[in-house]
């Protein structure tokens, strides 16, 4: 799966099917994908038991919002929002479906997406899913909103690299959204087989990296988050940054040898037949290279067509920025309604 990044660069995204003739030899490639993916990131530990505690309750207009806490993996803790449609939880014989509501690169977490008043402009997908009748859970990211470490500023991960030399925290926001979904199952309110997951940005790809390893994702939208290697000016921020947030440390050793270890539409292959909504906008200034992201989107949708599943994907690109507009956001709320509400 290794190339040369350099040759990515002259030749564009390899074909995702190419050499590829029947579903057993593609199951195949994506085993090898995962292998690789899942190696690559250091691995994934077992899940720890749901375990959470409501800290709060905040009666909005038209929801309820529950502050809790939840244990994740290594003694970690976890602290989030859960909004409930209504003020008042419904019987336990109506289960609400739910998505699992994941912030971009903001200091304040999960408030700049599910609180009134707080949350950002064009970033208050928490926010709107509430009041579309979805349970929602808006978890802090390590670094972020009350997980920024002690004597730290945000977003600096020097502090999980110390504890953890040889992980990443790319695996570690998969082991925490992954209790996230955890919760959601255990909660008698939600319907287990409705859960998505939205993000932006940050939120975006970590969005779509949960699917690809939790089947129990049923439907994504990712805003802004597709990065692939290919094209991209600045490959290195994936890898060890100057400034103090680290995706990826093994990239910096990739990067000086001209190797990328896989393609990200590779990785977002991963959650195929899942239904996926992707947005990207041409004047992204930090994605800039709009011209690879298209083909990713392409080989994308070529895949689900393969699949015979053509409709359970959208592709779209815009003229704008690293934004998350008003009317992209209608549609990708659409598109959740329609496979995990059935409208």
């Amino acid at each position: 799966m290794a190339y040369r990044l350099s040759e990515l660069n002259r030749s564009g995204i390899p074909p995702l099917l190419q050499g590829i003739e029947t579903r057993e030899s593609w199951n195949d490639k994506l085993a090898r994908i995962r292998e690789t993916w899942l190696d690559y990131i250091g691995g994934l530990p077992a899940p720890v038991s749901v375990n959470m505690e409501i800290l709060s309750e905040t009666e909005e207009q038209d929801h309820r919002r529950l502050y809790i806490r939840y244990d994740t993996v290594y003694g970690d803790k976890i602290t989030a929002y859960l909004l409930v449609p209504g003020k008042q939880c419904d019987s336990p014989s109506v289960a609400y479906p739910a998505v699992l509501a994941l912030h971009s690169t903001m200091q304040i977490g999960k408030d700049g997406i599910a609180v009134p008043g707080k949350a950002l402009e064009n970033r208050e997908y928490g926010l709107e899913m509430v009041s579309r009748g979805y349970v929602v859970l808006a978890p802090d990211a390590l670094t972020c909103g009350e997980r920024i470490y002690d004597g730290f500023p945000p977003f600096n991960s020097s502090p999980f690299y110390e504890q953890h030399p040889e992980w990443s925290t790319v695996a570690k926001n998969l082991c925490d959204h992954r209790q996230g979904v955890d919760v959601l199952c255990s909660l008698e309110f939600v319907d287990a087989g409705r859960i998505g997951a939205i993000g932006h940005s940050f939120g975006a790809y970590n969005a779509y990296f949960l699917a690809g390893i939790d089947k129990r994702v049923k439907a994504i939208v990712s805003s802004c988050g597709v990065s692939p290697f290919t094209g991209d000016p600045h490959p290195e921020h994936w890898g060890i940054r100057p400034w103090p947030y680290t995706h990826l440390p093994k990239f910096d050793a990739d990067l000086k040898a001209d190797r990328a270890p896989f393609e990200f539409h590779e990785i977002m292959a991963l959650c195929a037949p899942t239904p996926f909504f992707v947005y990207a906008g041409q004047q992204d200034h930090i994605f800039p290279h709009w011209k690879s992201i298209g083909e990713v989107i392409l080989e994308l949708a070529k895949l689900y067509g393969w699949l015979g599943r053509e409709d359970e994907f959208v592709g779209l690109i815009g003229s704008g920025g690293h934004d998350f507009p008003p009317h992209i956001r209608l549609d990708a709320y659409e598109f959740l309604d329609r496979w995990l509400r059935g409208k």
